[in-house]
């Protein structure tokens, strides 16, 4: 795990104010934060990735409100960056004077209108709740209609809508991990944070919603069957976020909702079409690329035998998540895979090769009834001298011919020429290729 500072510089300019704000409602920790004022701040994230929202609970619940469409009344939350601890961005509208933006952190602007100030630019105006004085950010460049289409906003502000609409349908319900890396508070009255890794589908309850960071503005903790509290900061209708759409990618993909949290409803454990498959045994027929516990894409070997612990839908989509439970290793994996064939041009013996009955054949590939010393070649599909036929099947199929040779012994030939040739004892003398 590893902690993110700010410099001593930024440490010192929050540490002026940021006891005014502990008790700010939208401030919410995980469990076992320390209660103590730090003396060093972490940096905000790099952060978020974009994924399409299921319509039946982002795009309906979250919409996205352009700076154009903004209405009086709407709330934000000063959320300094880096860069804002030294460029202010609001002005006190009564003396025209810009305000330290590390001043203003944590305190809630009310929108109230724009106008073109005599200097001709066109000012951003607000209302604090917490002062109660005015304020407005002034658009340096263009008007005010160049500004509201595009994503830029106003900078430091995270809208507050999200985490308003999050708390009233989120807190207490049910969901399922989809990151890789989630965080754990370690101080009270700061943002000191640890990364803690935890596995794909892990089951979790919404336990609270606050404030995250102008980027990400929803924080979401939640806890885990064990009591374990962690959280994820996530975009979710990207109001004022100041990301366009297409730099949700690749890892800040994770601080999308979607792309850290999967809705219960939406999985497939609790559908009749899926859990004839819980339990069931099944091995790779093929070499297969899955994540590990670590979240770490591995190679797993052919003839692997599992148990299917869990299926998992993917929104708007075929495929699902296979949880799988190694009979060997006792490991754990995920995989994606369909149940629909959806041939393509191409695709290996007519099965598109995520097609769930490509991949895995039922039952277990009985390679743990094989000498540990003859796995790895059979795995490989070879086979040596003093194989059984049965080790010879696992490694090669059935043959295409068998052809006795005299005194009980007999051939095995093979579509790609391999001759096996066998024993009076049913034992490999001899593997001839063609």
């Amino acid at each position: 795990m590893k902690k993110f500072f700010l410099s001593v510089f930024f440490s010192a300019l929050t540490a002026y104010f940021i006891g005014a704000n502990a008790q700010n409602s939208y401030i919410v920790k995980t469990r076992g934060a320390k209660k103590q004022v730090k003396t060093e701040v972490k940096s905000d994230e790099s952060e978020a990735g974009e994924k399409e929202e299921p319509a039946d609970f982002i795009t309906e619940n979250f919409p996205y409100h352009s700076l154009c469409d903004w209405k009086e009344g709407m709330e934000f939350m000063v959320m300094p960056e880096k860069y804002d601890l030294i460029v202010n961005t609001f002005c006190n509208a009564a003396t025209g004077k810009e305000v330290s933006s590390g001043r203003l952190r944590h305190k809630i602007m009310v929108y109230k209108n724009h106008n073109v100030a005599a200097n001709g630019k066109t000012h951003i105006n607000f209302y604090c709740k917490d002062d109660s004085l005015d304020y407005y950010y002034e658009i340096s460049n263009g008007t005010f209609e160049d500004h509201c289409y595009g994503k830029s906003g106003v900078p430091t502000l995270a809208y507050l809508g999200d985490v308003d609409i999050a708390r009233s349908k989120l807190i207490g319900m049910k969901l399922y991990t989809k990151g890789k890396v989630y965080r754990v508070d370690t101080q009270y009255e700061g943002d000191v944070y640890e990364e803690v890794s935890i596995p794909k589908n892990t089951e979790v309850t919404v336990r609270a919603v606050g404030v995250g960071t102008r980027n990400y503005p929803v924080k979401i903790i939640v806890e885990d069957k064990d009591g374990k509290e962690f959280y994820q900061n996530v975009a979710i209708s990207k109001t004022n976020c100041g990301m366009r759409d297409d730099e949700f990618i690749m890892d800040k993909e994770q601080y999308l909702f979607k792309g850290s949290f999967e809705m219960v409803d939406a999985n497939v454990s609790a559908s009749a079409a899926y859990t004839q498959y819980i339990g069931n045994v099944v091995y790779t027929k093929y070499a297969s690329t899955m994540y590990d516990e670590e979240d770490k894409v591995v190679n797993v070997p052919r003839l692997t035998s599992f148990t299917i612990a869990g299926v998992q839908s993917l929104s708007n989509s075929n495929y699902v998540i296979l949880t799988l439970k190694g009979i060997e290793a006792q490991k754990t994996y995920t995989k994606k895979v369909t149940f629909v064939n959806e041939n393509v041009a191409g695709d290996i013996d007519g099965y598109s090769e995520d097609y769930f009955m490509y991949i895995f054949g039922t039952g277990q590939s009985g390679i743990e009834k094989v000498p540990v010393a003859h796995r790895q070649m059979i795995r490989q599909g070879k086979v040596g001298v003093g194989y059984t036929k049965e080790e010879v099947r696992l490694a090669k199929g059935s043959p295409k011919r068998k052809i006795s040779t005299g005194n009980g012994r007999f051939d095995w030939i093979y579509d790609n020429g391999v001759v096996v040739k066998f024993s009076s004892s049913g034992r490999v003398l001899k593997v001839h290729y063609r």
